[in-house]
């Protein structure tokens, strides 16, 4: 910025004195020129015409003769150079000027069209960096605005409806209408399951934005991923049997070590297997990939269940997003459990990514190897 200052101010000390020095040699020129045309000026006393310029040469000649007049004729001169030779530099910025005051009245599109390597088409391209910085700040603030209303509309939903529910079982209980105590027992526990139910979403929120804003410690440690799967998948073994569902783990023959919070990676794979569990269950089957590609270890969790829409496929790791829309919880969960996944994932220098096709679904999961085990 201070170099900018320095070229357009010596720029200016150049046109001053390029003003001067042109104003003083047109002057100096000027007049032997108006001498020497009146001196060899034919003679024609009687030609009024003539007669006439030859007058008005002599009179010009003659007022020229004089200091003070001399000097206002080389300020008249210096004026004329000055707006001459400053002409393009004021055209441009009278543009700047023009843009700028568009873009004051809201209209950020604006761009300044100035054309120049000078220092003024330096401020010009400045100025539209930082338009363009403003615009796509101020879009993003919008998207905030949009996804904090977003958030707070699915919270009061998906918290208001058990709920709900909770409060006219309780209403039920409270005023004695149940007909004996298997029937009190049950409407006990679907208060009960309704109060975890909610207890989970509170915690997937608040673990959700915990990582968002990077306020969640990691104990890392090295962690074998390939025994870190099967321990994964045999705890879900017996759940999912009760479901009339398997699960198979395809693991490599080495080992394969990764430097990560173990529990938040574990948490990361059962809401994949969990996920898989809820919207695959028409499969029978889940499939658990690990494997080494290109010095990072691999993940793939792969269901057989209904394919995920590919216009829905892009937000499927979005806070809330469900490609069932009615948020019940009957049909699904939250809509928090992937987008916890990439946040972990991502804690972690990985990256998750996501496949549907009519024969299966498949979410890829990639983290980088440890090189030493520590």
């Amino acid at each position: 910025m201070r170099s900018f200052f320095n070229k357009l101010q010596w720029k200016i000390i150049l046109l001053f004195f390029l003003s001067v020095g042109l104003a003083v040699g047109t002057f100096s020129l000027l007049i032997p020129l108006l001498s020497a045309i009146y001196d060899r000026y034919p003679t024609f006393r009687y030609a009024t015409k003539l007669h006439t310029i030859r007058y008005g040469l002599f009179r010009i000649n003659e007022i020229a003769s004089f200091p003070v007049w001399q000097a206002v004729m080389v300020a008249f001169l210096f004026i004329f150079y000055v707006l001459l030779l400053s002409w393009g530099t004021t055209r441009k910025l009278t543009s700047i000027f023009k843009g700028v005051k568009r873009m004051e009245e809201g209209n950020m599109d604006e761009r300044i069209r100035v054309r120049s390597n000078d220092e003024i088409g330096m401020l010009a391209d400045q100025i539209n960096t930082m338009a363009e910085r403003l615009q796509i700040s101020l879009q993003e603030e919008r998207m905030a605005t949009q996804a904090k209303n977003e958030l707070i509309t699915n919270v009061s939903h998906d918290l208001r409806t058990p709920l709900t529910s909770i409060i006219g079982y309780l209403r039920l209980i409270e005023e004695d209408k149940y007909k004996d105590e298997v029937e009190l027992r049950y409407y006990v526990n679907i208060a009960y399951e309704k109060s975890k139910r909610m207890n989970r979403l509170v915690s997937d929120l608040f673990d959700y934005t915990r990582m968002g804003f990077g306020q969640i410690p990691l104990n890392k440690t090295s962690i074998d991923l390939v025994q870190l799967s099967g321990q994964l998948t045999a705890e879900f073994t017996l759940q999912l049997k009760n479901h009339q569902m398997e699960i198979e783990l395809f693991p490599p023959q080495d080992k394969l070590w990764i430097y990560g919070d173990g529990d938040k990676i574990m948490q990361a794979f059962e809401n994949l297997i969990t996920n898989a569990m809820r919207y695959g269950k028409e499969g029978k089957k889940i499939h658990v990939h690990v494997a080494k590609e290109n010095e990072e270890a691999v993940v793939r969790v792969i269901n057989f269940g209904p394919p995920i829409p590919s216009m829905e496929l892009p937000y499927i790791f979005d806070r809330f997003y469900r490609v069932e829309k009615s948020r019940s919880l009957d049909t699904g969960g939250a809509g928090l459990g992937l987008a916890i996944v990439k946040s972990i994932i991502e804690l972690h220098d990985g990256s998750i990514t996501a496949t549907s096709s009519p024969q299966q679904t498949e979410f890829i999961v990639r983290l980088p190897l440890s090189e030493v085990k520590q």
